[in-house]
């Protein structure tokens, strides 16, 4: 009995160290504003696919409107990254949410109004990428700062954007339903007002001891820094061959998936349907989110790509024209299969590159990983009109499958061990640990 009291008291003790690693005033205000901005990022599709579709444009309206937003941000996020290495990523984030607020903000006017043209929709949505693209570097390198439990602390962020993908399309739904999508686009712009808040009250701590701040002004020093953020990148077999095989990923499968989801649900089943199917991937999500919180694998990537496979059926039971129980569970099963990897991915960007270069690799990271997602998604409706968005899905869900087993292929994605694990089985042996290259042994 009084083993097993100690026992309790060990795991207590434990699971109370570990809250405090990820835990304070300071990391809580950042995990507001990243659940805060989800939820509102959440409810866009619904308000572009409804507000679309009540204007008379069709699948291939929504899918360019997207894809206006991703090209900008992925074209721009790796000087994103180079900014972010160079002044306060707090003033860059804060001043990227401000701008959002001003371009949802004319959005929901130009919705009210009931003057709606494609090309002003776009160029909002191309305005909105710019600033995320400046918003985004920042992100990875300030988890870091905040926690010292790094995995810890991106499950609990990815369980709280979950949580918004839950509640958010639902809300949404009901502001389209008994509103109208000019209503969406305000509470949109709302959330964007709420995160600057939580990131104007935030205190960042200063940089890690041995990091170093990019030196040097003007155009020569700003492209040297480009050179050396892509000579990292490219130093790691690990991190490139997943970006090279999410091309394939952005094109085939989430590129379409998105926007012909949206657009088949709301046509067949409404908009308040396709809240709750996106509500379904949240509720996934969370499920995803809260097993990578507990769950430490040695082999992060590998354990991240087995459970992608889950993604496939999301694509698959829409494609299949299923009813709306099955579509919202293939949705479950998608979020949790997401949620993880993504949680699995991050950890690994965000502890195995040093700290110095960590927004620059981050902005390579994520402009390869969406670079061929504008290409998906203006290809979704062109697609959809040739071969049917039924036919589209299914192999975006077969197709999903083979991504899968592409990054187990690669031997240093499903061999890279996590830092802790490695650093431990380097002091075991008297050797010097290599958290930055572990990649490399």
């Amino acid at each position: 009995m009084a083993e097993a009291s100690s026992r309790t008291g060990q795991e207590g003790t434990a699971r109370a160290e570990k809250a405090r690693a990820v835990w304070s005033r300071d990391f809580a205000l950042f995990f507001t504003a990243r659940a805060i901005a989800r939820l509102g990022d959440t409810m866009l599709p619904v308000a572009l696919a409804a507000g679309l579709l009540q204007h008379g444009y069709g699948a291939g309206a929504v899918g360019l409107a997207m894809a206006a937003t991703a090209a900008a941000f992925a074209g721009l996020v790796v000087f994103g990254g180079v900014l972010a290495d160079r002044f306060s990523t707090r003033k860059l984030m804060i001043g990227a949410d401000l701008v959002r607020l001003g371009t949802q903000a004319l959005a929901a006017a130009l919705f009210f109004s009931g003057h709606v043209v494609l090309w002003q929709i776009c160029a909002i949505g191309f305005v909105n990428g710019v600033a995320g693209a400046v918003f985004q570097p920042g992100v990875a390198s300030t988890v870091p700062r905040l926690a010292s439990d790094i995995q810890g602390a991106n499950g609990a962020i990815r369980v709280a954007e979950s949580a918004a993908q839950l509640a958010g399309p639902a809300f949404a739904g009901l502001l389209v339903g008994f509103a109208s999508p000019g209503g969406v686009f305000a509470a949109h712009a709302t959330t964007y007002a709420v995160s600057a808040l939580c990131l104007l009250l935030l205190r960042l701590p200063p940089l890690a001891p041995g990091s170093r701040t990019a030196a040097g002004r003007g155009s020569k020093a700003f492209r040297a820094d480009l050179v050396e953020g892509w000579r990292e990148f490219r130093s790691r077999q690990w991190l490139w061959g997943v970006i090279a095989v999410w091309c394939l990923y952005m094109i085939a499968v989430w590129g379409p998936t998105v926007p012909l989801v949206a657009t088949e649900v709301v046509r067949e089943h409404g908009p308040r349907a396709y809240g709750l199917v996106n509500s379904a991937l949240g509720a996934g999500t969370v499920v995803g989110g809260l097993l990578a919180l507990r769950l430490r694998p040695r082999r992060m990537l590998r354990a991240g790509a087995i459970a992608l496979v889950g993604f496939a059926a999301f694509p698959l039971s829409v494609g299949a024209g299923l009813g709306v129980p099955a579509m919202a569970t293939g949705a479950a099963v998608a979020g949790a299969g997401m949620s993880f990897w993504g949680v699995m991915w991050a950890t690994s960007v965000q502890t195995q590159v040093p700290p110095d270069v960590l927004n620059r690799i981050h902005a390579y990271d994520v402009a390869g990983s969406l670079a061929m997602m504008p290409v998906g998604q203006a290809l979704a409706g062109p697609a959809a009109s040739a071969l049917g968005a039924d036919h589209v899905l299914l192999v975006a869900g077969v197709t999903s499958f083979g991504v899968c087993a592409a990054l187990l292929m690669i031997p240093a994605v499903r061999g890279l061990v996590r830092v802790d694990v490695a650093a431990s089985a380097s002091g075991r042996t008297a050797a010097a640990p290599e958290p930055f290259h572990a990649e490399k042994r």
